[in-house]
């Protein structure tokens, strides 16, 4: 981190915080993620297939991968900086975006997701807060930390993968051999978050989650 200039947090997961930095030679600003130390197995686990994905995938609305190095046992990963995410547009829009915005978002969103699942890759944790939007309103999918390639050979998948407001039924119900739809779930949740400025299946539980998929769904999914 010698090269860099730390200007700040600007965010924070479960495995990681992202920091604002200035290299010190050329002055680009630039995202640090810092993984965790501990637990190490899991961290490094998560750390390392982000950067697979990243290094392997590129794409206009995919956050852009720049350096990778691992210093005193941490990872540290360098990203194209963008310091604003779909969840702060909500909150500047309580009660919803713009119908224009929103169709352009939304394309841009399909795209990048269109891009992963012809990869066959399973993106696990979309949610506003892992979608990026630059000054001039593109978008960047980030966090590919729960990411998965799929695979032909019946592989059993976690279940336990994206934020639970926007987590797909099969998820909540301990379905292990999941798909692509997981990620479509998700999408489906943002668009009408963003058409209504409020979270469309906000479950206090599991349970709870399913109770209110059931009632503003119905159980034909």
């Amino acid at each position: 981190m010698e090269m860099y200039e730390d200007l700040g947090p600007v965010g924070e997961g479960s495995y990681g915080v992202v920091i604002k930095c200035k290299h010190k030679g050329t002055g680009q600003i630039v995202a640090v993620k810092k993984f965790y130390e501990k637990p190490e197995k899991t961290i490094n686990k998560i750390a390392l297939r982000e950067i697979n994905f990243l290094k392997q995938f590129r794409h206009e609305n995919l956050v852009n991968l720049l350096e990778v190095f691992k210093q005193n046992r941490k990872f540290y990963l360098v990203f194209e900086f963008v310091d604003h995410t779909l969840l702060q547009e909500l909150e500047l829009h309580p009660k919803g975006l713009e119908s224009r915005t929103i169709k352009k978002f939304l394309f841009q969103i399909i795209r990048a997701l269109e891009y992963l699942h012809k990869n066959n890759i399973m993106h696990r944790d979309i949610k506003p807060e892992n979608i990026l939007i630059t000054q001039s309103g593109i978008i960047k999918i980030c966090d590919f930390g729960f990411a998965r390639t799929l695979t032909t050979n019946g592989d059993i998948y976690t279940d336990y993968v994206a934020t639970r407001w926007y987590r797909a039924p099969e998820l909540l119900l301990g379905d292990s051999k999941y798909g692509k739809p997981v990620d479509i779930w998700a999408l489906g949740c943002i668009a009408v978050e963003m058409a209504s400025g409020i979270a469309f299946l906000p479950g206090s539980s599991d349970v709870d989650q399913l109770y209110k998929i059931v009632t503003k769904v119905g159980t034909c999914w």
